[in-house]
């Protein structure tokens, strides 16, 4: 296996791990857009709140490394792709500040109005956000970013059936993770009625998704062809497990099965994700760039892929602790009310 197909495929592994635990930290803020008014909300969006309060900085991690090597790995697609679709992406990064600072000034705000305030900024950016970014995801599937800088055209390479198809698709994806994720943290918060709101949720949101799914195949038929083909036949077994992984997912909720949905959730997500990449194989920016031409020099893909191995020492346990201590954590049924 070639040294740059290596750095690839840790690339996608980062982009993944941001899509399921990033993605879950927006559909939270959806949720908690949803939880009604200031009183009646207010257990959700403790729980809410306790779930990302620990992690939700951290998860950007992934998203910060998988631009990185973007940038040293593959520059040629990093200049592509920042110059064609940097309205989208401003945007995005708009959001995501945002976001995290709506979330740390609500917590911390005493008046009512002022946590309404922020509290309604953080659930919109939380929407907003993986939005532009599935906007992206589907300008670069559909062959919208040809290389050279902002050689595509500024808005009509994001905003098409594919990219709004992908935008709605990370949104819905987002607010089924964050349900699943969040009964299991009712229930080990010990709050069996709050599992039971977020199960209804989780069966609503996946239930969307699969409409949202299924239309996106008359979606692509027309608009994406090539990454269409792509997906029905180099891509149809990760599609198929998706799938099947997706429909065990509700039966498993159904059953309130919480722990194992939570695994084969994220599995459903992990498969669509790879599917991306092996649908449009070789290709990096379709349909004429493939990894090849868009790798830097031997020796850059060399120095990345060590700095990676020697960085994932260090980041990989340290996420590891946090999560396991996050989990431990005990749930706070007073304190700051953070409204909306």
């Amino acid at each position: 296996m070639e040294a740059a197909q290596v750095l690839l495929g840790v690339m996608w592994l980062g982009l993944t791990l941001y899509a399921l635990l990033g993605g879950a930290d927006f559909g939270g803020g959806l949720w908690d857009l949803l939880a009604g008014g200031s009183r009646a909300g207010m257990p959700q969006r403790r729980l809410i709140q306790h779930s990302l309060g620990p992690v939700w900085e951290a998860n950007h991690v992934w998203l910060i490394f998988v631009l990185v090597v973007l940038w040293t790995g593959f520059p040629t697609v990093f200049a592509a792709v920042m110059s064609t679709l940097y309205i989208p992406l401003t945007l995005a990064a708009f959001g995501i500040i945002g976001r995290g600072a709506a979330f740390a000034f609500r917590k911390s705000s005493t008046e009512l109005w002022q946590q309404r305030l922020f509290g309604a900024a953080f659930a919109l950016s939380s929407v907003l956000t993986p939005f532009f970014l599935g906007t992206v995801a589907g300008a670069v599937a559909s062959g919208r970013v040809p290389p050279g800088l902002a050689r595509g055209s500024l808005v009509g390479a994001w905003v098409n059936p594919t990219s709004l198809l992908g935008g709605v698709l990370a949104v819905a994806v987002c607010a089924y993770l964050a349900a699943v994720y969040l009964c299991d943290d009712a229930v080990r918060s010990r709050l069996p009625g709050m599992a039971e709101v977020f199960r209804r949720r989780a069966l609503a949101a996946a239930a969307v998704t699969g409409v949202v799914a299924l239309g996106g195949i008359g979606v692509l038929h027309a608009d994406a062809p090539r990454l269409f083909t792509g997906l029905t036949h180099g891509a149809l077994p990760l599609v198929v497990a998706s799938a099947v992984l997706g429909v065990a997912s509700v039966a498993l909720l159904w059953l309130r099965r919480y722990l194992l949905v939570r695994g084969t959730a994220a599995l459903a997500v992990a498969a669509v994700m790879c599917g991306w990449p092996v649908a449009q194989y070789p290709l990096m920016l379709p349909p004429a760039v493939s990894f090849r031409q868009a790798a830097a020099e031997p020796a850059v893909i060399t120095a990345v892929l060590a700095v990676t191995a020697a960085g994932a020492l260090l980041v990989l346990p340290s996420i590891a602790l946090l999560l396991a201590v996050q989990h431990r954590l005990p749930f706070e049924r007073g304190g700051p009310y953070p409204g909306r």
